[in-house]
C-alpha cells in the first residue's frame, strides 16, 4: 500500500524534471524526409481533411488566440464531440503535422490540439506504447509552458476543458501503470523500451505536476483566506488571480485525491481536501459536473475503506440525489456517459455501505437502490461466505483502478508477472474490515423483531452458544459506533456517534432492544411532486400556445386548420 506523505516542498523544483528524451524513439515520424518534402506532405494531408473539420479547426484556432471562452466552450463541448462521432468514430483525428499547415504552425495551439488528438485515441482506439510516450511528452510541453513562464500566460480555456486536461492526465497515468505491469503481454522490444524510459509517466513526475500547479496558483492560500474572511486577491498573487491558473490548481487538488486513492492512501486523500468545504453548495467543484461527482465518489470510497460507513453513505446519497435531480440537464452533454457510469458505481458502493452499516437514506435513493441491488443486500444480511462473495463482486465492479507506483522488475519477468494485482490487494484490505462488520446486519435483522429477548433464545435461533453470542453482541456494539463528520473542511475529524437506528443493552441474560424511528418526511415528497406538476402545466401551456398559433396561421392563409393541431 502506498504510504508516503508527499509535502509541497518536495515538488517545488522546476517542472522540467518530468520531461526527458526517450531512448530508442526517433524524434521524427517522417522517415528522414527533408523539410520541403515534409511541407508538401503536410499540405497534401491538410487538403485531405474534411471541410467541416477544417472550418472547426480554424474557428478553434481563432478563439484560442482571442481567448473567447464562450465560443471555445461551444467548440469544445459540442462541435468537437459531434465531429468525432461523424468523421472519426473509429479512427484518429487528423495528424498534428497536417493541422500545422492550417494554423500557421502555431505551437501553443498544436499542443492543445495534440491533447485532444491523443485523448480521442485513448477513448476510441487502442493506444500503442509510442502513442503513450508521445502523449506524455505533449503534456510535459503544455505544463512546462504554463508553469515556467516569467509571468502569467495569455491563455484562457473553459472550465470543462481545464478539468478534462487534469482528469485525462491522471487517467493516462493510471492506464500506463496498468499497461507496464502486465509484462507477460509485452514484447521484448516493449520491455526494453520500458526499461530504458522509466521516467515516463513516473509517479513522482505526475505528483510533481499536480503539486506544482497547486503551488503556482496559490489555490490553497486562496481557499484558506476565503474560509477565514481574509483577502483572497492578495493571497492569489499574480498567477493565482488568472482563471487559468486558479482553476488548474483547484482541479489539481481534486486530481490528487484521485491519485492518492488509486495508490491506496485514503487518509492522505481526505487530508488533501482540507481547504475545500464540501458543505458549500457554491464551491468551485460544482462548476463542472464531472468534477462534482468525482469529488464525492473518491471521498465516499475513502471513507468506506477506512471503515466509516455512515460517512460513506452520506457522501454517496448526497451526490446520487444531485445526479438524479439534474440528469435531464446533462443528457446531451459529452460528459453524460462518464457521470452516469460513475453514478452506477456509486449505487453499488452505497449498497455495500448500507448493508454493512444499515441506516436510512432518501426514499427516492432507497427505491433505486432496492431495485438495483435488493437481492445482493439480502444475501449480505444473511452473512457467511455468500455475503463475502457478493461484497467482492460489488467492490471489484465499483472500485477505482488501483495502481502500483513503481515499475516492475524487468530483470525478473516471472516474478513481476506473478506479483499480486493491486485490485486483489485492495480487495483483501476491504474484506478484512468487512468480515468483522458482517455481524451488524445479521444480528440487526433478528434484534429488530423484538423489544426484549433472552440470550438463550437468540443463541438458539442463531444456533451458536451463549459465549459466542455474547462476543458477537459486543462486536455489534463496538461496530455501531463510528466517527462521523458533521461539517467543516476537515473531513478526517468528527464525533463518535451511533451509526445505526437499532441499539440494545445487556442486563445479565436479557437483551433490551431500542429502535429509534424517524418520522417520514413529507415535505420532500410534496415539493418533488409540486415541481412535476409545474413542469406538466408548463408543457400543456406550451402545447396550447403552439396549437393556437398553428390554427391562427391556417386561418390567415384561408386554409382549414390541420385536424391534429386542433385536437392538440
Amino acid at each position: 500500500m502506498y504510504q508516503d506523505n508527499y509535502e509541497d516542498e518536495e515538488f517545488a523544483g522546476n517542472i522540467d524534471v518530468v520531461a526527458g528524451t526517450y531512448a530508442n524513439i526517433d524524434d521524427t515520424e517522417d522517415g528522414g524526409m527533408d523539410d520541403e518534402e515534409m511541407l508538401l506532405q503536410a499540405q497534401a494531408g491538410a487538403q485531405s481533411i474534411p471541410e467541416p473539420v477544417r472550418k472547426f479547426l480554424g474557428h478553434l484556432h481563432r478563439n484560442v488566440l482571442s481567448s473567447n471562452v464562450n465560443d471555445l466552450a461551444y467548440n469544445y463541448e459540442t462541435q468537437f464531440t459531434r465531429l468525432s462521432e461523424k468523421f472519426f468514430a473509429k479512427s484518429a483525428w487528423p495528424d498534428p503535422h497536417y493541422v500545422a499547415a492550417l494554423v500557421g504552425d502555431d505551437g501553443l495551439f498544436l499542443t492543445l490540439y495534440r491533447e485532444l488528438y491523443y485523448r480521442h485515441i485513448y477513448s476510441r482506439l487502442h493506444p500503442s506504447l509510442e502513442t503513450r510516450f508521445r502523449s506524455f511528452e505533449n503534456y510535459c510541453d503544455l505544463f512546462n509552458y504554463i508553469l515556467n513562464s516569467d509571468g502569467p500566460i495569455e491563455l484562457e480555456l473553459p472550465n470543462q476543458w481545464l478539468w478534462d486536461i487534469v482528469d485525462e492526465f491522471i487517467y493516462q497515468f493510471q492506464s500506463f501503470c496498468t499497461h507496464r505491469m502486465r509484462v507477460g503481454k509485452r514484447t521484448a522490444e516493449e520491455i526494453e523500451l520500458l526499461r530504458d524510459n522509466q521516467q515516463v509517466w513516473s509517479t513522482y513526475g505526475v505528483l510533481n505536476v499536480l503539486y506544482s500547479l497547486i503551488q503556482k496558483s496559490n489555490i490553497s492560500q486562496q481557499l484558506a483566506a476565503g474560509q477565514q474572511g481574509g483577502d483572497v486577491v492578495e493571497a492569489a498573487g499574480g498567477f493565482g488571480a488568472r482563471p487559468l491558473y486558479k482553476m488548474l490548481g483547484y482541479f489539481s487538488i481534486v486530481g490528487l485525491v484521485r491519485v492518492h486513492c488509486m495508490l491506496g492512501d485514503y487518509t492522505l486523500a481526505l487530508q488533501t481536501l482540507e481547504n475545500i468545504d464540501l458543505g458549500n453548495s457554491r464551491g468551485l467543484f460544482t462548476r463542472v459536473t464531472a468534477c462534482h461527482v468525482t469529488v464525492y465518489y473518491y471521498v465516499g470510497f475513502a471513507y468506506m475503506m477506512m471503515g466509516r460507513y455512515a460517512d460513506a453513505t452520506q457522501a454517496f446519497a448526497h451526490i446520487l440525489t444531485f445526479v438524479m435531480r439534474t440528469r435531464h440537464y446533462h443528457q446531451r452533454s459529452h460528459q453524460f456517459d462518464t457521470v452516469n457510469k460513475k453514478a452506477e458505481q456509486m449505487y453499488a458502493l452505497l449498497a455495500v455501505a448500507v448493508s454493512l452499516s444499515p441506516t436510512r437514506v432518501d426514499e427516492l435513493i432507497h427505491g433505486h437502490l432496492r431495485e438495483k441491488y435488493g437481492d445482493q443486500q439480502h444475501r449480505i444480511q444473511r452473512g457467511g461466505e455468500e455475503a463475502v462473495e457478493v461484497l467482492s463482486d460489488l467492490f471489484l465492479y465499483s472500485c477505482p483502478k488501483f495502481i502500483v507506483p513503481n515499475p516492475p522488475n524487468y530483470d525478473d519477468l516471472e516474478a513481476a508477472a506473478a506479483a499480486m494485482e493491486p485490485q486483489a490487494f485492495q480487495l483483501q484490505v476491504f474484506l478484512r474490515e468487512a468480515r468483522l462488520q458482517l455481524v451488524v446486519p445479521m444480528l440487526r435483522s433478528f434484534l429488530k423483531l423484538y423489544t426484549t429477548m433472552s440470550l438463550d433464545q437468540l443463541a438458539a435461533v442463531l444456533e451458536i452458544d451463549r459465549a459466542e453470542l455474547r462476543n458477537q453482541l459486543m462486536v455489534y456494539k463496538q461496530r455501531c459506533r463510528q466517527v462521523r463528520w458533521t461539517s467543516g473542511p476537515d473531513l478526517l475529524n468528527g464525533e463518535p456517534a451511533l451509526a445505526t437506528d437499532l441499539d440494545f443493552a445487556l442486563q445479565e441474560d436479557m437483551i433490551i432492544i431500542a429502535e429509534s424511528r424517524v418520522g417520514r418526511r413529507y415535505a420532500d415528497w410534496f415539493i418533488r411532486n409540486a415541481n412535476k406538476m409545474q413542469d406538466l402545466i408548463a408543457n400543456l401551456e406550451t402545447l396550447q400556445k403552439s396549437a393556437a398559433t398553428g390554427a391562427g396561421s391556417a386561418k390567415a392563409e384561408g386554409a382549414p386548420a390541420d385536424a391534429s393541431t386542433v385536437e392538440a
